[in-house]
């Protein structure tokens, strides 16, 4: 009995060891399978899914710009164009305006001085305008590179 109780012996002693290396192993392989999760996140398929969307970011980053900058242009002609309408839509008033007698001989009166048969046409002249042409006058008798610097001279003192 007493081999038997040895063997029984050796025989919990190997049980146990063995019991206590796959526990061991299964520990291991828990902590390995456990880092490779962690470190499998991003897989091939998920690399190349990135990759994709990139490009297609690169390759409508381009016509989408393109389209922005067009729609603007579109914009601001068609504002071009509205001002062009009121511009063409003042002409024809105008035009219309020139056509009528009364209009044409007053703006005729105002800017060519014109009078009428039997009236007395007066033009009042600015003093300054006088003080202004006689300085003018003089101008010619000077050589030209004078009158040059003069203009000079008369254009920085206007500034101040």
């Amino acid at each position: 009995m007493a081999v038997k109780d040895r063997d029984r012996d050796r025989f919990s002693t190997a049980t146990r060891l063995r019991l206590l290396g796959e526990q061991t192993a299964a520990r291991v392989y828990r902590s390995q399978t456990k880092r490779q999760a962690r470190r499998s996140r991003l897989t091939g398929r998920a690399a190349l899914l990135v990759l994709v969307l990139c490009s297609l970011v690169v390759a409508l980053a381009y016509p989408t710009r393109q389209y922005v900058s067009q729609r603007a242009e579109i914009a601001d002609l068609q504002q071009e164009r509205e001002q062009a309408r009121e511009r063409v839509e003042q002409l024809r008033d105008l035009k219309a305006r020139w056509q009528d007698d009364e209009y044409a001989e007053q703006r005729i009166r105002e800017r060519l001085h014109y009078v009428m048969p039997g009236e007395t046409g007066y033009i009042v002249i600015d003093p300054d305008a006088a003080r202004k042409s006689r300085t003018d006058q003089t101008a010619a008798d000077r050589p030209w590179y004078s009158n040059l610097w003069y203009g000079v001279d008369k254009a920085d003192s206007a500034d101040q």
